[in-house]
């Protein structure tokens, strides 16, 4: 049991971070995070060290996810106020500390971050679980379609049409961030 609260304290922020930008609503980010750790302890004797401790959990957390999706007792709420993507301590003090310019910026960050979680919020609870897992996670599509169990190529498809929705929602011209990326690597 001591090994599992070690355990459950190394990645009781990642598995959360998970459920928070899958969900963005806290409190549901809580009592799914808060599932994943009962679930995690009760199949503990399952565990078999074939993988990482972080990858077993991880696919208990998709799991979870997706049983909420089927069930249709998650709420969606699109709520992004108190979202972070970063260390809320960190920006706090990088706005008291730094000059009218940098508090500018911080603020422009922010509003882009809350954009950002609007329009994940927008995509379809598959395609927003795929995105996080191939951006938030670094999953390969074939990591993504055994985990979500799918198909290799609907894995590709779901985050094509998440890419495109978002590129649409947040108003991004590809030709325009195409030239940019072309100008900034000297092509």
């Amino acid at each position: 049991m001591d090994a599992f609260c070690l355990l459950a304290q190394r990645f009781e922020r990642r598995i959360y971070s998970l459920a928070l930008h899958y969900c963005h609503n806290h409190q549901d980010a809580e009592d799914l995070s808060q599932e994943v750790w009962l679930k995690s302890y009760q199949a503990l004797k399952t565990f078999r060290g074939e993988s990482t401790f972080y990858t077993w959990l991880r696919k208990i957390t998709i799991n979870c996810f997706l049983n909420h999706q089927r069930a249709r007792s998650f709420r969606w709420r699109g709520q992004t106020t108190g979202i972070r993507l970063c260390d809320e301590a960190a920006i706090e003090s990088n706005e008291r500390l730094t000059p009218v310019a940098d508090s500018e910026n911080a603020l422009l960050n922010r509003i882009m971050i809350e954009k950002v979680m609007q329009a994940l919020s927008e995509l379809s609870s598959q395609q927003r679980l795929i995105f996080l897992l191939k951006h938030h996670e670094g999953m390969t599509y074939e990591e993504i379609a055994k985990a979500v169990g799918c198909s290799t190529g609907t894995a590709k498809k779901s985050m094509s049409r998440a890419v495109i929705k978002l590129r649409e929602r947040l108003n991004v011209d590809v030709q325009s961030t195409t030239t940019l990326r072309a100008l900034q690597i000297g092509v």
